[in-house]
């Protein structure tokens, strides 16, 4: 029986965000929380084989102890279990630090067949913790998954490339990280919601896993973009076009001919 170990990330809810006209600086006082939506994709992808060929789930995820609230939220999408990294020291870490710390998680005796990864994370966005995290524990990685499959001990994986789709099968233990389009997560239901609160949560922390090292990561400063429109109107004619595309070229948003 398959045993799926799917990692994601509590992140700022980009919802909330909103920004200082004056400063451009975002304003987060009201912000709240969210797993990062390419999680929610490898939390459903795990459900979805456990639903086709059995076994079981569990969610893992590594942040400060203030973030535990994400692990409801994670359980109610069906991970049987979670595994909650937690500590203050674990807030801005560097994807190598994520990444040592989920390993040495799941070398506590963690089971797993597969581990499932979103791309990247909804934050950060720097997509290294799935392969950096497979390089340690020195399984195979298969990146770009828009589609994947279980059959006779190995995983089938279409990689969505820039060049075409490339299908790969490579046996378990294995590592994958998974593109957005590969599912539509499910909106938990109060009953799966009111559920996730019965559900098991292992806590790990630094007295288990050892120390993870300062905080790599130090945000200096985060500003919003800008566009200024010149709000240049050009008639609906063959004339108008004509200057439209002067414009633009003077611009240098295109070039000549």
């Amino acid at each position: 029986m398959l045993k799926t170990l799917a990692c994601f990330k509590w992140v700022i809810d980009d919802a909330d965000i909103k920004v200082d006209a004056a400063s451009r600086k975002l304003v987060l006082d009201r912000a709240g929380y969210k797993i990062s939506a390419y999680d929610r994709n490898a939390i459903e992808e795990a459900v979805r084989l456990q639903e086709a060929h059995g076994g079981t789930v569990a969610a893992l995820t590594v942040a400060p102890p203030g973030a535990k609230a994400c692990l409801k939220d994670a359980l109610s999408r069906g991970p049987d279990a979670a595994w909650f990294i937690n500590d203050p020291a674990f807030a801005d870490l560097a994807p190598v630090q994520t990444a040592s710390l989920l390993a040495a998680a799941i070398r506590t005796g963690i089971e797993y067949d597969l581990i499932i990864c979103g791309e990247g994370s909804g934050d950060l966005y720097t997509q290294q913790v799935g392969p950096l995290l497979a390089e340690i524990l020195e399984i195979p990685c298969v990146t770009w998954v828009n589609k994947l499959s279980f059959s006779g001990g190995e995983i089938i994986a279409e990689r969505k490339l820039e060049e075409g789709i490339e299908t790969v099968a490579v046996k378990l233990p294995a590592l994958v990280t998974i593109l957005p389009d590969i599912n539509t997560p499910r909106i938990p239901s109060l009953k799966q919601v009111l559920g996730a609160a019965k559900k098991p949560v292992h806590n790990l922390g630094i007295e288990t896993l050892g120390p993870v090292g300062d905080p790599r990561l130090k945000t200096v400063e985060v500003l919003a973009a800008t566009m200024d429109r010149k709000r240049i109107r050009f008639p609906a004619d063959s004339e108008g076009i004509r200057a439209a595309v002067a414009a633009l070229m003077k611009e240098g948003v295109i070039g000549g001919v």
